[in-house]
């Protein structure tokens, strides 16, 4: 309790020097999530509409029927480019957050030397930066997991046809907890950063391009973050592969075992072409690597993990380069 009684007054000093930021910020995450309802609202509505209608999306209809078709799929193909542009911005919202923190919220300091007015009013320097670590913190993990949530719910409303699939990049970092993890990895970077860099504009460029690489590595190496299940099946065409799943690879599958381009063979002429090119090579099927939808989860943890790990060993080297460069 002692520990959070002696951050309560820096914290409220950082509150006061950035709340035009932080009411901003607010307004805007506000209105995001206004939107995004709204949106959802809207399109369950039309979706209800048009299935109490006599006219079908996926089957053969009448002329009468053909622009209300029209117009049902550009509704649900424009809320779903709202979902994925939704997931977009809290994406990139990790590099934009260490940014700032890098920037405004430590190297100005350090730059303009206002630190020093903190610590000469017995407010000592781990305080200091526990007090700028704390505030954007509990206010930007509140604001992306209310946010995150909204999307979520938003996804269930969209048609059949139009559903935002889950392994999506911009929709997988968008979801509870990878958001979570994303949201400090980019607090504990920009404060690292702004510790190293006294130089504001430089700060922000380098917290925003060391986030950023972070995020896109990890974004390669998702598919490996978790074992693949594998699909063999007879045939020229891949088959037993859930509709939701993520193939991450397809290809052909000769009697010996091996693994061969799905290109092999393709395209040929005519089928004759085709069938001898496959007895030319051995090919008795195809293989298909993929994750199941089940594995959404598992995927999340072990990212989301590995992110806060990161978190927690920038945190640590912060703290470290505070107490040598200032006791």
């Amino acid at each position: 309790m002692s520990t959070l009684t002696e951050l309560r007054g820096p914290a409220r000093v950082v509150v006061r020097q950035h709340r035009s930021t932080l009411r901003i910020a607010g307004l805007l995450a506000l209105a995001a999530a206004v939107a995004l309802i709204g949106f959802a609202l809207w399109t369950s509505h039309l979706i209800d509409s048009f299935d109490a209608g006599d006219c079908e999306a996926s089957g053969v209809s009448g002329p009468e029927c053909d622009q209300r078709i029209v117009d049902f799929n550009a509704s649900m193909s424009l809320f779903g480019s709202v979902l994925m542009y939704a997931a977009l911005a809290l994406t990139v919202l990790p590099a934009i957050i260490s940014a700032f923190v890098a920037g405004p919220l430590i190297a100005r300091e350090l730059e303009s030397g206002t630190y020093r007015v903190a610590w000469t009013q017995s407010v000592t320097p781990a305080r200091w930066l526990a007090a700028k670590l704390a505030v954007p913190a509990v206010l930007l993990v509140a604001g992306v997991t209310v946010l995150s949530a909204v999307l979520s719910w938003a996804q269930t409303r969209t048609a059949t046809d139009f559903s935002v699939d889950w392994f999506d990049g911009p929709v997988f970092v968008a979801t509870v907890p990878a958001v979570i993890g994303y949201t400090l990895l980019g607090i504990t970077v920009g404060t690292l950063t702004g510790l190293l860099v006294h130089r504001t504009v430089a700060a922000m460029s380098v917290a925003t391009v060391v986030t950023g690489t972070v995020m896109v590595v990890l974004n390669l190496l998702r598919e490996s973050l978790w074992p693949l299940r594998t699909e063999n099946s007879e045939g020229v065409k891949p088959s037993g592969v859930p509709l939701d799943a993520w193939v991450v690879d397809v290809g052909r599958l000769t009697s010996d075992g091996r693994r061969l381009p799905m290109d092999v063979c393709w395209p040929r002429i005519d089928d004759l072409q085709e069938n001898r090119c496959l007895a030319d090579h051995d090919i008795i099927g195809t293989f298909t690597e993929y994750h199941p939808s089940s594995h959404l989860w598992p995927l999340q943890l072990v990212e989301t993990g590995i992110v806060l790990v990161l978190a927690a060993v920038a945190l640590a080297v912060a703290f470290r380069v505070l107490r040598r460069l200032h006791g």
